[in-house]
């Protein structure tokens, strides 16, 4: 995938993208949100190291009025992190895992159905990708900040539902909560970047994920926690 970003950084002005038309005057607010929603389609498809010249003669602007808006390219992708990267994951989604009142499969299968719908879009995938290929902070910092509380709280409300007793290390907690939740993000990675595990429809695929997941899950806690080991060993 960086290689072609790097293939436009070098390109003939014949190799890159055609701008579009010349927008019609803006108010400022409005042009600045139309710039932004430009640079996230243009870095998902040509990568976070694609020139900002290039993304001007996109978005049919000046590469002075661009600057206007955003001082620099790193105030520009900062803005690219928030919308198109943090933006679609929705915070009620942590209340509907936690809520007790609907079963546990019924809330899993809606969140990761909810998730894989409205996050793990092919936009998203290549902006999330291109941003781990091109060193930036963007990928490192939505784990920390998103995915670390969405996979203990996972695990958590998984354990409670089944009494199942967990570790103590978070660090643990989180790579069990990555069985399921890796297992989601590969299936859009298939689809959407390989056009690849396309024969059944999505919720049933998550549902047997899901599924898969709740019944292991007394087994892979007890691994984790090294108990089926000590077991085999007496």
């Amino acid at each position: 995938m960086k290689a072609r970003s790097e293939h436009l950084a070098g390109a003939s002005s014949a190799d890159k993208p055609k701008s579009k038309a010349p927008v019609p005057r803006l108010p400022p607010e409005q042009r600045r949100a139309m710039i932004l929603e430009r640079a996230i389609e243009f870095f998902a498809e040509y990568g976070l190291t694609a020139q900002t010249r290039a993304l001007a003669n996109a978005c049919g602007v000046t590469q002075r009025l661009l600057y206007r808006y955003f001082p620099s390219k790193a105030a520009l992708l900062s803005e690219v992190y928030k919308k198109g990267i943090l933006q679609p994951f929705q915070k009620d989604w942590i209340k509907l895992l936690k809520d007790e009142s609907r079963p546990l499969d019924e809330r899993l299968n809606t969140f990761y159905q909810d998730y894989f719908r409205e996050v793990l879009t092919r936009r998203w995938l290549r902006l999330f990708l291109y941003a781990s290929l091109a060193d930036a902070r963007m990928a490192p910092e939505y784990i920390r900040s998103v995915i670390m509380e969405m996979l203990e709280t996972i695990v958590r409300v998984t354990a409670r539902d089944q009494g199942v007793n967990l570790p103590r290390d978070p660090a643990v907690l989180h790579e069990i909560g990555w069985v399921l939740h890796g297992a989601v993000s590969h299936l859009a990675i298939r689809r959407h970047l390989y056009e690849a595990s396309q024969g059944l429809p999505v919720e049933r695929v998550i549902a047997l994920h899901v599924r898969a997941f709740v019944a292991s899950f007394p087994d892979v806690v007890a691994e984790a926690r090294g108990q089926r080991a000590s077991s085999r060993q007496a």
